[in-house]
């Protein structure tokens, strides 16, 4: 029987060798955007990361570029306040959502925050797919739920990535993985393959790579 939300299969050579080539171009910080009135022009294939706070989005994106610091990762939970964009190639945006859940900020600005992200998803033409990230550690949480009906509302489709999946015994990511599935067949918008990493491991780097350089 095969599984719902199976974890994607490594990908083909060819495949691969696609991802391997548009990330070798490392990526360059675009801009940090406040408001829909500073989005830039929405001119090419556009992927998004969207994850709790200290998920680990800043980590993977600097593995997935190859640059060790692209996307400034901070330990104060709730830092990034801004949606960053970054180039890939000419061809493909990478853009860092702000983290969300207990963020470290005033309520009026985590409130003015979730408006942008809200109307980020809903108003942007070239978004293609939103990666939702989930901490091997601790499964899927309620504020996770959260962006998940969001995506689902806006109708973009997401997928789901389990980050940190070396910080966790095999038996436990397994139990954590079917917590994910369980949670993901609730949301029309949620694409039917998971994707499991490690940016310390170089886990799943790839695949992530090979999905992304797909999407056109």
């Amino acid at each position: 029987m095969t599984l719902p939300f199976p974890v994607a299969d490594a990908p083909s050579p060819e495949s691969e060798e696609r991802g391997r080539k548009l990330f070798a171009t490392g990526g360059e910080f675009l801009k940090g955007v406040v408001a829909m009135s500073g989005m830039p022009p929405a001119d090419r294939v556009e992927v998004c990361f969207a994850g709790r706070s200290n998920v680990g989005k800043s980590t993977l994106i600097n593995a997935l570029t190859g640059r060790k610091a692209l996307a400034r990762a901070s330990n104060t939970p709730g830092r990034t306040q801004e949606i960053n964009f970054f180039t890939l190639a000419d061809s493909h945006y990478l853009v860092d959502l702000p983290g969300y859940g207990f963020a470290n900020a005033p309520v009026k600005e985590v409130a003015k925050w979730q408006a942008l992200l809200k109307a980020y998803l809903a108003g942007r033409p070239s978004l293609r797919r939103a990666f939702v990230l989930i901490d091997a550690r601790h499964g899927p949480k309620d504020v996770d739920e959260e962006i998940m009906s969001l995506l689902d509302a806006s109708a973009v489709t997401f997928q789901a990535v389990l980050t940190k999946a070396d910080k966790v015994k095999e038996a436990e990511r397994e139990k954590v993985l079917d917590r994910t599935r369980a949670t993901l067949a609730k949301h029309p918008a949620a694409f039917p393959e998971l994707i499991v990493t490690s940016s310390e491991k170089g886990w799943g780097i790839p695949t992530l790579r090979s999905v992304i350089a797909e999407i056109a």
